[in-house]
């Protein structure tokens, strides 16, 4: 459970972190607290799970990557989890995630996101996909995105 004060912090930080070369000094000045305090606080809501990371989010489209694909693939359950690991450890899939399949007419139960300056890139890219799964690999598709309909986070 978190307090009032991780509440705060939590708030403080939904939007992002300062841009400023010190920003845990900047939120610490903000909060009326001490930068230390700050950190040890985000630390206990990392170790604890109640926040998953703290990192840079690009805008992929301002940086070039105008052709996005989630990658759907059809793998067994049983080495779902295990391939998972491996497609999401791959230096251009920028999240993966295991979903209920919709059968009959929605096989896929593996999902990697994959960005790239072209459709062609992105195909490509799920091409090294299809080739580390290999026979373990029954079906899969790239779905692109036309639209960007949100781009925020949780916010309490």
């Amino acid at each position: 459970m978190i307090d009032d004060l991780d509440r705060a912090l939590i708030v403080a930080t939904q939007d992002g972190l300062p841009l400023v070369a010190r920003p845990y000094h900047a939120l610490a000045g903000q909060l009326g607290w001490s930068a230390e305090e700050v950190m040890r606080r985000l630390q206990k809501l990392l170790d604890t799970g109640i926040i998953r990371r703290i990192g840079a989010v690009p805008n992929h489209y301002a940086i070039g990557w105008t052709a996005n694909g989630m990658t759907v693939w059809d793998v067994p359950d049983e080495r779902v989890d295990a391939l998972g690991a491996q497609v999401g450890g791959l230096e251009f899939v920028t999240h993966c995630y295991r979903r209920p399949r919709a059968l009959p007419a929605w096989p896929y139960n593996l999902f990697a996101m994959v960005h790239g300056n072209s459709r062609e890139e992105v195909r490509a890219k799920a091409e090294v996909i299809a080739h580390l799964l290999g026979e373990n690999c029954r079906a899969n598709d790239v779905l692109f995105s036309t639209r960007i309909l949100k781009k925020s986070g949780l916010r309490i």
